[in-house]
């Protein structure tokens, strides 16, 4: 398996051993190692690593050659020693039937390396017969706060059952800025805990990792968190691979749940992107809010930026791009406010089918019948709603039940079959023009001159997503300057 050099948190539980039984004459014969994995934990640049070891047990009944390679682009940094030979590639070694052989193993980080921190993962590839088996070697270039799964539990979500590995978080301290935070598995704030997390904080999400708010595998419900970034020192969530080929890639990490019970979450100026669903947020079934959210930037998700789920949503000055699907997905009814947001789904990794926004009030059951969950609200004001296809708003509704929502001073990309002369539901909004953002493919959402959402907003609000005085408002999140 081919590693590339990972630049931020990778995590310590990855799939090595799951081969097919070796043996060099029938082929069902397999090797056994002490570890599937070789963490080095804070390697300093230009100092070697200690030295680890890694046993490689011949568990059978008759001898065995394999053959041992250090292979990945940072193979140079790691060093191996496999019975008094030192080389990145050893053939032929020899285990004796029920013996073992022991690997020495060391790492030095580069310091012309321009990432920080810096994150090397490589593989030991040991063939035997026809047959590969390998062991993941990982080194941190860089002291971080580790939140590493060590339990398992199942999670029943409607017709599914997922099985989570996660940790459950001590919350009795802010997350700190002083060191990165990685997250392997899922981080689990308790019920009736908050888990604070300090502006300026950077927070890493290996492979299938998440931050779950309110504990699914309890009866109890509730749990907050807040995010307190501040306008040049945001707290950004991404993935744990950050060399260049990363760097926009959705999909990385799955997402921030708050989970059905959570309450009163804030997220003030953070940037949450490249992994799933950016922020999913399911029902409260009280008048308290789900969560709020100030000065964000969601993009480049796989799937879905904003996931609402009965849920009760208010956002203002944020920005939300890039998605496989919905930039925003108002599901099975709730309350939902977005001021002065811009929603642009410029996708192109691959064909997008969904528009940029649902509004939803109904669900289809298991058993095939049709639910109702009332749409209380949706409203935006101030907004724009635009993206690559022809219509960029779904409607799905149910007349049986509540479907309430307006368009106050926005500019939108509609189907121009829908009746727009209902003043209830669109109030001097802007219907299919261009809002001529700067570099709409390049992500660049700020307003050229000759935009027609400057100066066409309504009330006041103080500053923009920058901190840009608002007089007479534009539309979307960024003030023209």
């Amino acid at each position: 398996m081919k590693k590339h050099i990972l630049p931020l948190l990778i995590i310590t539980i990855l799939f090595a051993c799951k081969k097919d039984d070796i043996n060099n004459n029938s082929n069902t014969a397999m090797l056994h190692f002490s570890t599937d994995t070789i963490t080095f934990d804070t390697v300093f640049a230009s100092i070697g690593s200690i030295t680890k070891t890694l046993t490689v047990y011949n568990k059978n009944n008759f001898e065995l050659k394999t053959n041992i390679e250090l292979k990945g682009i940072s193979s140079a940094h790691f060093r191996m020693n496999v019975d008094g030979i030192s080389a990145n590639s050893v053939q032929n070694v020899e285990i004796s039937a029920n013996d073992s052989i022991f690997i020495f193993l060391e790492v030095t980080i580069d310091p012309s390396l321009n990432t920080t921190p810096y994150i090397l993962a490589d593989s030991l590839i040991f063939t035997t017969g026809t047959n590969k088996q390998d062991v993941d070697l990982i080194a941190w270039g860089q002291d971080a706060y580790f939140h590493t799964a060590n339990s398992y539990g199942p999670i029943i979500y409607g017709n599914d059952t997922t099985l989570f590995p996660y940790h459950q978080l001590d919350c009795s301290e802010a997350w700190k800025n002083d060191k990165p935070h990685v997250i392997y598995g899922y981080a689990v704030v308790g019920p009736e805990q908050t888990l604070i997390i300090n502006e300026g904080a950077n927070v890493y999400l290996h492979k299938n990792s998440g931050i779950l708010v309110g504990n699914p595998f309890t009866e109890q419900s509730g749990g907050s968190i807040k995010v307190n970034g501040t306008l040049g020192n945001e707290v950004t969530f991404q993935g744990d691979r950050l060399d260049s080929w990363y760097k926009d890639l959705p999909g990385q990490w799955d997402r921030i749940w708050l989970m059905p019970g959570s309450i009163n979450n804030e997220f003030n100026y953070v940037i949450i992107k490249n992994g799933n669903i950016g922020i999913h947020a399911d029902s409260v079934g009280n008048n308290n809010p789900t969560v709020t959210i100030n000065n964000t930037i969601i993009k480049n998700m796989s799937s879905i930026g904003i996931l609402g789920q009965g849920a009760k949503i208010s956002a203002t000055n944020t920005v939300l791009s890039r998605c496989g699907q919905y930039t925003l997905a108002c599901n099975i009814g709730g309350t939902y406010n977005f001021k002065h947001c811009t929603f642009a789904n410029y996708w192109d990794y691959n064909q997008r089918s969904t528009p940029s926004i649902l509004l939803n009030n109904y669900y289809e059951g298991a058993d095939g019948n049709i639910y109702i969950r009332d749409l209380n609200e949706a409203n935006f004001t101030n907004c724009i709603i635009d993206g690559s296809l022809s219509t960029e708003v779904s409607f799905q509704e149910q007349e049986i039940g509540e479907f309430n929502y307006t368009f106050d001073h926005c500019l939108i990309k509609l189907d121009p079959t829908i009746d727009t002369s209902n003043e209830h539901y669109f109030i001097n909004t802007i219907i299919n023009q261009s809002p001529k953002f700067v570099d709409a493919y390049g992500n660049d959402f700020h307003l050229n001159e000759t935009s027609p959402a400057i100066d066409a907003g309504i009330g006041t609000s103080i500053i923009d997503i920058e901190g840009n005085p608002r007089n007479t408002p534009d539309l979307g999140a960024y003030e023209f300057q």
